[in-house]
């Protein structure tokens, strides 16, 4: 293994939790946005807060995790390749 493809592995982990904060703030923007009540996300295990509301927050932070780690994992690629001139897998 050399050098560059072993510094990935790490910048890879750093660049997840980096879009993992992002997105954990991002999800908490749009759910005050889009809640009636403006209240914070509801805890899944909060049974005075609606099922309906507890599924439809675990459904938009889903999404949007699922969209910053798309999209961080495909800059970084991106970036490893201009760097390295090789694909990071």
């Amino acid at each position: 293994m050399n050098v560059s493809k072993a510094m990935y592995k790490p910048l890879s982990l750093a660049t997840s939790v980096a879009g993992g904060l992002i997105a954990a703030k991002i999800f908490t923007e749009i759910w005050q946005r889009i809640s009636p009540t403006n209240q914070e996300p509801p805890d899944p295990q909060d049974l005075s807060r609606s099922t309906r509301d507890a599924f439809l927050a675990a459904a938009v932070q889903g999404l949007i995790m699922g969209l910053v780690r798309a999209g961080f994992a495909r800059a970084e690629a991106h970036g490893y390749r201009a760097l390295t001139n090789e694909d990071p897998s």
